[in-house]
């Protein structure tokens, strides 16, 4: 077990932030240094079990030899091709196997790098759509409070939380509307009214906003700053029902959910529930190179037109569809599917659930759907963040916010590997679960996500 006063061994000089500062360098960031299945290892050769697959990405664990071959052979054979006048094999590829892997209303793909991207391409997709079909004035997308949808700036202000309003504005058109979940914890709806609830709060804003002016509706199926809100049953159904009414587009933002989290291989197949647009990301490259794309129904392909027909989405990004990233996906998705991942991860949450609920020991709430783990806890506004930090001085690796704190093991953990994630999360609740216990903030699980 690692104590908060342990050095880090940095071989990194001790103003490494002036260098890099995707995190502040202090003397407790980790420096990690090599990966093999599910753990990973520091500088100075600390082992950590990754109970959050990275940060839902890593699926196949750190050393999947298929997608390393795959890659490397892309290398030698095409690192890049000019996005101008071509594509690539691997792409295309790519594509038809995401297409085939999804709902079969949605046929036609866009490969991007990543899932800011991915929900930055859906909102310009949704209001191209509109302006084709002679409805220019369809340009306001509304989103859910305290969902997260990305880091550039459109996908952050379809983002509802007042933390990123250091920013400044978000972009023009973007309505808010409050999730199941919120109306329950803020409110005291049941869970049983909650989605009825909030779905008709969304039917009335799009009529009070005007539906001729409401070009999308972007929902998580599964709202991960919210410790995992699972939606109560039919929420997603009556989107879908109000959306068709009034005309609006329904996107998926799945760039959590997708590609097996929550069993199926999308959460649209998960709830019965087919979106006009998708966004999929995070562990559809297994986390061997930069990869997310945007799913869409042939009515929303035909507004691209042109030449290029569904290919075409100019002004694009220079290693959108690059061909080393393709050739990670198309080997990520070929093992999920011939290795019939979703029965794997139904298994292994099977036997990971009753574990994490003994752990819990009436100490907060578990939701679960899939490999996808929401605690909510009782231990004070912070409990989140002690139990991660408590959790990462024990070699675990969890996420922790607020009051609530989220696992996402890699498909490939074994059992055993799931009792040792288990057993460290009961000593860490040991530790933590009264407010004031040590261990206070870590500076590593404050941030609204990443993408």
């Amino acid at each position: 077990m690692l104590s908060p006063e342990t050095p880090t061994d940095s071989p990194w000089p001790a103003d490494l932030s002036s260098y890099c500062f995707e995190v502040p360098h202090a003397p407790d960031t980790v420096l990690f240094a090599s990966g093999k299945g599910v753990r990973l290892a520091d500088t100075a050769g600390r082992p950590y079990l990754d109970g959050l697959s990275g940060v839902f990405v890593t699926c196949f664990g750190y050393d999947c030899a298929p997608i390393v071959a795959a890659v490397t052979e892309q290398l030698r054979t095409l690192p890049f091709h000019p996005p101008l006048h071509g594509t690539n094999p691997a792409a295309l590829a790519l594509s038809a196997a995401l297409a085939a892997l999804a709902p079969p209303a949605l046929t036609t793909v866009r490969l991007v790098n990543g899932g800011s991207e991915a929900v930055e391409a859906a909102i310009r997709l949704a209001r191209l759509h509109h302006r084709s079909e002679g409805e220019p004035g369809r340009l306001k997308i509304l989103s859910h409070y305290h969902g997260y949808h990305g880091a550039t700036f459109g996908s952050l202000s379809l983002t509802g939380r007042p933390d990123v309003g250091r920013f400044g504005p978000g972009v023009p058109g973007v309505v808010h509307v409050w999730p199941p979940d919120c109306l329950e914890a803020t409110l005291g709806v049941p869970h049983g009214e909650s989605g009825e609830r909030a779905a008709e709060l969304i039917e009335r804003t799009i009529e009070a906003e005007g539906p001729e002016t409401v070009a999308a509706l972007v929902v998580e199926p599964v709202i991960h700053l919210r410790g995992m809100a699972v939606p109560p049953p039919g929420y997603l159904a009556r989107l879908r029902e109000i959306c068709d009414r009034h005309g609006v587009l329904l996107v998926f933002d799945e760039i959590v959910t997708g590609f097996g989290r929550t069993g199926a291989p999308f959460a649209a197949q998960t709830f019965g529930v087919v979106p006009d647009l998708m966004c999929a990301g995070k562990g559809v490259s297994g986390g061997y190179a930069p990869l997310a794309a945007v799913l869409m129904t042939e009515r929303i392909a035909a507004c691209l037109g042109g030449d290029g027909g569904p290919y075409s989405f100019a002004p694009t990004h220079t290693y959108a569809a690059n061909p080393v990233s393709a050739a990670a996906g198309l080997a990520a998705v070929t093992l999920f599917t011939e290795q019939d991942f979703p029965a794997r991860i139904s298994a292994l949450a099977a036997h990971l659930e009753p574990g994490l609920r003994r752990a819990l020991d009436g100490r907060g709430t578990l939701r679960a759907i899939g490999l996808l783990y929401g605690l909510t806890l009782t231990g004070g506004p912070d409990a989140g963040e002690r139990l991660a930090r408590a959790c990462l001085r024990r070699g675990l690796i969890i996420r922790g916010q607020d009051d609530w704190a989220v696992l996402a093991p890699a498909y490939i953990t074994t059992r055993a590997e799931a009792d040792e994630i288990a057993g460290i999360l009961a000593a860490a609740l040991d530790e933590t679960a009264a407010p004031g216990t040590p261990g206070g903030p870590s500076r590593h699980h404050t941030s609204p996500g990443l993408r």
